[in-house]
């Protein structure tokens, strides 16, 4: 084993687990220490302040600016008293991460000193410039004004010595440079749409919330391996390593014992998570070796968006403190599951309906349906638009892999749904009994009431699947920002509950009663929107040539799926809801070729000096002493017992030869496919360039590197291997 390899290994068994104090208190009473929530504000506010900013987070109200001085006089009042002495605008530009420009609250007191000072103006507004963050052509380098919002509906936090203010990033001319502007307006579209649809069945619902419970998957890498891998450092991923003897074959690392040092980490985490208002409920171990999960209570959802960035951000921080590195890439380790991070995505109502849940009366189930058949049409219309939504550099190793699903979005709804489905499509005006409660059933199909929630099974092979209560899209990678899923899947919801409305209220002005327009719509709905319902294997050959046959996006080129942000029908649906219009999706598309384009360019680059600094030298210099072993048996034994003797070591000495060759050929092509492919002025083209010719030669190079990896005396290998990585705790 090499000096660096046999230290940092070792270092890593001697690792102990890191002492975490426990607070004295119950989570309870420490829950939202260090956020600015309810119970804050009814404290530090005056009562008009406070009344007045909590009409404008529940009720959409406009914030006058002259309670905002008294906000923001309450907020830093707060916040100093906790020990803060800066302030930042936290917003979430088009780079996966978060953002954020440290002030600190001091300001000339005009004698000479300082005074600690948070005016209204601050709190409300601020323009961070920002001009480095991708904008799509947005933004030119002479008008790289932008400007950051507050979003009251986010309660502000406190990190460090930080009052974080969540907000929104526009640019000069207000159109968005982030994930949160967007979000904000499909999660409003939706409310206002379902509204109308939900006033059918009761006409004193006056809000609908989107929830959001994601489940975060990640893997734990041991911090001086990591740092032993350039590839990891700087790609997120492992680009080459022969898989472990043994990975996770067994089983048994699912659900089993948490290591010692990684439940102090999880308990360091949720202590600090419970602290920021982040209800983390549940962790385990997944099915890879080092990999976990973590999962909240459901909550609103640009809240829980909010949650998941700033979890993610924690795990990176607090890992490091227990000698940790977080991987968050969807596949770091080749040979393993790879991570996800599911989106459990439902509507509710402000009297306390879950509108994806089933009822107990016939007009309950009636709303169930249509909640469930109009969320159906909106997947099977945007099918392609909800598969861009997930779609990266990184998601891409993940989708498709037999612990993911595919690269085709289908939606399994289980036996007893689409019972319920397929008996309305065919029933007659006045027949109810699929719809009906526990009596008065007239065909042999279970009731809907009580028992979808318990016996509706789960499909793992489904990028959205049904689940008994809500709708859970799978398919979203673990790195990546829940927004770009939730504002896809909300406007499209948002469009099609429009348009269901419509077409009941002509059905309604025809003469026809209410009741019986909406089962017609549903009942062609429920017909048109077939293809997109699956419950079979997703993983299946058979299936990826049934999909094809039902007209679903079958795309697996990364760069082009995007295209499907600027089909017209995309476009016209982001513009008719109000949550984007086309010069707003072109500038993000172009951001996400470009980003496409780097994330390989990177990984090639990294590949290359990997190759020509580790790999090549290692194996020439097992070779070199194969070579002078070879020549000492010649000198040592006759001519045909030393060819005999040798046979072994002439062999390995002629493979190496042959795969040092092929790999400095490959890494050549590679650069010139690099040169040739940076020259293509449309970025577009580019990234597909990228996809379709350098992608696929870091296979093909790894694949030698993996072989040789099997071949090279293992004290010589400088990289740690698969086996260190995922199995030293």
């Amino acid at each position: 084993m090499s000096t660096l390899r046999f230290r940092v290994v070792e270092e890593a068994f001697k690792k102990k687990p890191v002492d975490v104090p426990v607070p004295s208190e119950l989570p309870s009473e420490y829950f939202g220490k260090y956020v600015f929530n309810q119970e804050k504000m009814r404290q530090y506010l005056p009562t008009e302040a406070y009344t007045h900013l909590m009409n404008a987070i529940c009720n959409g109200a406009p914030l006058e600016r002259s309670m905002a001085d008294r906000i923001a006089e309450g907020m830093k009042t707060w916040a100093v008293e906790m020990g803060a002495t800066h302030y930042t605008h936290w917003f979430a530009p088009l780079t996966e991460g978060t953002a954020e420009k440290h002030d600190s609250f001091i300001e000339h007191d005009g004698r000479g000193g300082v005074i600690q000072e948070f005016s209204g103006k601050l709190l409300v507004q601020q323009e961070p410039d920002a001009s480095s963050f991708p904008n799509g052509g947005i933004r030119n380098t002479f008008e790289a004004r932008g400007y950051s919002a507050w979003d009251p509906s986010s309660p502000a936090f406190i990190v460090d010595d930080t009052l974080c203010i969540p907000t929104i990033f526009i640019a000069y001319t207000g159109e968005s440079l982030d994930y949160k502007a967007p979000l904000l307006k499909a999660l409003r579209a939706v409310d206002k749409a379902a509204v109308e649809v939900c006033r059918y069945f009761n006409p004193d619902v006056k809000k609908v919330i989107a929830y959001l419970g994601w489940e975060q998957e990640y893997f734990l890498v041991d911090e001086g391996l990591y740092a032993a891998r350039p590839d990891l450092l700087l790609t997120g991923r492992t680009l080459m390593g022969h898989e472990s003897s043994k990975n996770q074959q067994l089983e048994d690392h699912y659900f089993g014992a948490i290591p010692t040092r990684v439940a102090a980490f999880m308990k360091d985490l949720e202590i600090e998570a419970l602290k920021l208002g982040i209800p983390v409920k549940t962790r385990h171990n997944e099915v890879a070796p080092n990999q976990f999960e973590l999962a909240p209570i459901y909550e609103e959802c640009n809240l829980a968006n909010d949650h998941n960035l700033l979890i993610m951000s924690l795990m990176r921080k607090l890992a490091r403190n227990h000698g940790f590195r977080v991987l968050l890439h969807e596949k770091p380790f080749k040979g393993v599951n790879g991570s996800g991070k599911h989106n459990n995505w439902s509507l509710g109502t402000d009297t306390g309906i879950l509108l994806m849940a089933p009822g107990k009366t016939p007009t309950d189930n009636l709303r169930f349906i249509t909640f469930v058949v109009n969320t159906l049409m909106a997947v099977y219309k945007h099918n392609g638009l909800l598969k861009a939504s997930i779609s990266s550099a990184t998601n891409a190793h993940r989708l498709g892999a037999n612990e993911a699903p595919p690269a085709i979005i289908s939606s399994f709804l289980g036996t007893q749904l689409s019972n319920v489905l397929a008996h309305i499509e065919e029933s007659d005006d006045n027949d109810f009994s699929a719809l009906s409660g526990k009596h008065g059933m007239k065909v042999d199909i279970p009731q809907i009431p009580e028992l979808l929630i318990d016996n509706t099974d789960r499909n793992r092979t489904s990028p959205f699947a049904f689940t008994g209560n809500r709708f859970e899209f799978r398919a979203v990678g673990s790195e990546a920002n829940c927004a770009s899923a939730m504002i896809a899947l909300n406007t499209a919801v948002a469009h099609q509950l429009t348009q269901f409305k419509k077409d009941v209220d002509a059905l309604i002005a025809e003469g026809l009663s209410l009741h019986i327009a909406i089962l017609h719509v549903l009942r062609r709905y429920i017909k048109e929107c077939k293809p997109i319902h699956f419950d079979g294997n997703g993983y299946s050959d058979e299936w990826k040539a049934e999909a094809a046959r039902r007209g679903l996006d079958c795309e697996t080129s990364v760069p082009l799926i995007f295209d499907n942000y600027l089909k017209e029908s995309s476009v016209k649906m982001f513009e008719e809801m109000g949550v984007m219009n086309r010069k707003e999706l072109e500038a993000r598309n172009e951001v996400k070729w470009e980003t496409y384009t780097k994330k390989i360019q990177i990984e090639a680059r990294v590949l290359g000096d990997l190759v020509m600094n580790h790999i090549i030298p290692v194996a020439t210099a097992y070779q070199s002493t194969l070579i002078d072993n070879v020549y000492k048996m010649r000198d040592l034994f006759p001519a045909e017992k030393a060819a005999r003797l040798s046979a072994k070591n002439l062999e390995i000495i002629e493979d190496i030869a042959e795969r040092e060759i092929a790999i400095k050929a490959k890494v050549d092509e590679l650069v010139e496919a690099r040169k040739v492919a940076n020259r293509i002025a449309d970025i577009r083209e580019k990234a597909i360039a990228y996809h379709d010719i350098i992608a696929p030669k870091l296979d093909e190079i790894r694949y030698h590197i993996d072989k040789l990896e099997l071949s090279v005396d293992d004290r010589l290998w400088t990289l740690p291997k698969y086996r260190e990585l995922l199995f030293v705790r």
